[in-house]
């Protein structure tokens, strides 16, 4: 699985992802892998997803071949976004919906959070979309992610920083996650800030 983060402070937003692949019980890290990083930019849009191995491909090929011109800027835009997306995941990358008999919506299998100049957001399988003041953290370590960074966020001064901390942290305590890790930062519009 994976671990990624995104955390907002002051005028910042940092997305951070650790680069270990599993299969099982093998560990694919970033010495074996060309494509380590489980962060894409679109345009001034940071995207990290966790789940299948397949969605890295498949949200690149998405959003870069099929919705280029998808709306990344604030929560309703990437509700309307990944409610499109879902029809042209299931038609043209053959994704199979069924998660559980008592989900009230088809599931989009992808969990997924996004940074950029109007904030930090999480978007789930259901479509759910949160937009976070603060941090959050999704993946098999996101619960070390999320103690590390509540308690750090306080007293350190940096988006970048804190994700940092929130990365390394689950990569010492989760079997699941490890290091390097990728980081990039926005610089939030006024109106987001």
């Amino acid at each position: 699985m994976s671990t990624i983060v995104a955390v907002r402070k002051r005028d910042r937003a940092c997305i951070a992802a650790d680069s270990l692949t599993t299969f099982g019980s093998t560990r694919q890290g970033a010495a074996f892998d060309t494509d380590w990083d489980k962060i894409q930019r679109f345009g001034d849009t940071y995207i990290g997803v966790v789940g299948s191995a397949a969605h890295h491909h498949v949200v690149r090929s998405l959003f870069r071949r099929e919705l280029q011109d998808a709306d990344f800027r604030g929560a309703d835009a990437l509700f309307e976004t990944f409610r499109r997306a879902h029809a042209v995941l299931k038609e043209k990358y053959y994704l199979n919906p069924k998660d559980s008999d008592e989900d009230p919506y088809e599931s989009s299998q992808i969990d997924a959070l996004v940074v950029n100049a109007y904030g930090v957001f999480g978007v789930y399988s259901l479509r759910e979309v949160y937009a976070y003041e603060r941090f959050w953290a999704i993946g098999s370590g996101e619960d070390f992610a999320l103690g590390a960074m509540q308690a750090v966020y306080d007293r350190e001064d940096s988006a970048e920083t804190i994700a940092r901390i929130g990365i390394e942290v689950s990569a010492e305590l989760n079997n699941a996650t490890a290091l390097p890790m990728s980081s990039y930062a926005a610089t939030l519009e006024p109106a987001s800030r």
